[in-house]
C-alpha cells in the first residue's frame, strides 16, 4: 500500500476501531437491561412470552425516526432486528416454524422478521407450519398469503379459517428468482422444477428461454433445489441463498416475469398484540345468501372511516357458491372506531373470525 494512503487510512482505521469498542460495550449494556427486563416480567409472569412484536416494531420505527443518515431507514431495520433478536435469545432461544427445507423464502422472511439469534424449524407442508405452533413444537411460524403476480396462497388461506393461532406480523419480501443447476450451465438437464406458483412467476421467461424442458412441481423451491443438488438433469428455480445453500450454481438470475415480483408472509402465534400506531387487522367474513349481502358487509367499515386494504373472496366448498372473504384493513381491533366497526360487521355477519391485529410492516 503507498505509505502516503496508509498514513490517511490510520487515524481513520483508529477511529473505527475506538467507535466499534464503544458499540460493543453499548450492546453488552443493552443485552444485560434486556435481561433484567426479562427477570420482572417472569417474576409476575413466569410463563410469560419473551416475543412482543408492538414493543419490538415500536423501537425499531422510533430508530428510524431518529436516524438521520447515512444509513438508509431498511439498514437500521436490519441492524436492530438482528440486535433485538441476539438479546432476545438470551432470555429465552425462539423458535420459528417456515416452509422447508433450508434456503426457502419462507426461511428468509422468517430471518428478515426475527433475526438469526432463533432456532429454525423447517416444515415439509404449509399445513406442518401451523401444527408445529398449534402444538407447541414453534413460538411462531411464518407461512406466505399472496403474492403480488399471482395472488393468493389458497393453502394458507384454507388453514386460516379454522385455525386458533392469530395473525402476529407481516413481512413483505421482493422475490427474485434464479435458475440454478449443479453445473454452470444448462447441458444435460432435462426438468424443471419448482413451487407452481414460481413456475407460473417465470413463465413467460421460460417458454422463451427452455420451451423444451419439462416443469415439474416440488412442495417448495427450496426443495426443488435439494432435489436439484442430487440429480444433474434437474435444474430448480429458487432465490440465490437456496443456491449457496444446497452446493448449486446459478445459471440464470431475475427471471421472474415482473420486475416488481413480491410476496406477502404472515406471522402466526399465539400472542395478542397491543397497538402501535400503525397496525393491520386481519379478519374472515361470510354473508347470508341475499342481494346487496356485501355491501351491506363493507359498510360498517366505511361508516367508521376503516381502510379495506385487501378484499379476497374463497369459496366455502357447501357447493352452494357461498364464499368467505379475507379482508385485511388499516388500524387495531383496539382502537375504538375499528372496534366499533368489527362490532357492527359480527352484528350482521353470518361468520366473522377476527385473525389478529399486528403493526403494519
Amino acid at each position: 500500500m503507498d505509505e502516503a494512503l496508509a498514513a490517511k487510512l490510520k487515524p481513520l482505521r483508529e477511529r473505527i476501531d475506538s467507535i466499534d469498542a464503544q458499540i460493543l460495550e453499548l450492546l453488552t449494556q443493552r443485552a444485560r437491561t434486556a435481561q433484567e427486563v426479562g427477570d420482572v416480567k417472569h417474576a409476575f409472569h413466569a410463563d410469560g412470552p419473551v416475543l412482543r412484536p408492538d414493543r419490538e416494531a415500536e423501537v425499531i420505527r422510533r430508530l428510524q425516526g431518529l436516524n438521520q443518515g447515512p444509513l438508509p431507514g431498511a439498514a437500521v431495520s436490519a441492524l436492530w432486528t438482528e440486535i433485538i433478536s441476539a438479546c432476545r435469545g438470551l432470555e429465552k432461544g425462539l423458535t420459528v416454524a417456515f416452509l422447508g427445507p433450508e434456503g426457502s423464502y419462507s426461511e428468509q422472511a422468517a430471518m428478515e422478521q426475527f433475526g438469526h439469534a432463533v432456532n429454525k424449524l423447517a416444515c415439509p407442508s404449509f399445513d406442518e407450519v401451523f401444527r408445529a405452533v398449534e402444538a407447541g413444537q414453534a413460538d411462531v411460524g411464518v407461512v406466505p398469503v399472496e403474492n403480488s403476480t399471482e395472488g393468493a396462497v389458497n393453502r394458507t388461506l384454507d388453514l386460516l379459517l379454522n385455525t386458533p393461532l392469530k395473525v402476529m406480523g407481516e413481512r413483505s419480501l421482493v422475490i427474485r428468482h434464479c435458475l440454478m443447476a449443479q453445473g454452470a450451465s444448462m447441458e444435460g438437464v432435462r426438468t424443471i422444477m419448482a413451487h407452481p406458483q414460481s413456475l407460473a412467476q417465470c413463465q413467460g421467461w421460460l417458454n422463451r428461454n427452455h420451451p423444451q424442458l419439462s416443469r415439474a412441481a416440488a412442495s417448495s423451491n427450496a426443495e426443488a433445489a435439494r432435489v436439484a443438488s442430487q440429480d444433474p438433469t434437474v435444474a430448480a428455480i429458487a432465490g440465490e441463498s437456496a443456491a449457496a445453500t444446497w452446493g448449486l450454481q446459478v445459471v440464470s438470475a431475475g427471471i421472474q416475469d415482473d420486475a416488481q415480483n413480491r410476496t406477502r408472509f404472515l406471522v402466526l402465534g399465539h400472542i395478542d398484540t397491543l397497538p402501535t400506531g400503525k397496525d393491520k387487522s386481519s379478519l374472515i367474513l361470510a354473508v347470508p345468501n341475499r342481494a346487496g349481502a356485501v355491501y351491506d358487509m363493507l359498510a360498517p367499515l366505511a361508516a367508521n372511516k376503516v381502510s379495506m386494504t385487501r378484499f379476497e373472496s374463497r369459496p366455502a366448498r357447501t357447493g352452494q357458491w357461498e364464499y368467505y372473504f379475507y379482508v385485511d384493513v388499516l388500524g387495531h381491533a383496539g382502537e375504538a372506531h375499528v372496534a366499533k366497526a368489527f362490532a357492527d360487521l359480527q352484528a350482521q355477519a353470518a361468520f366473522f373470525k377476527l385473525l389478529g391485529s399486528y403493526p403494519a410492516q
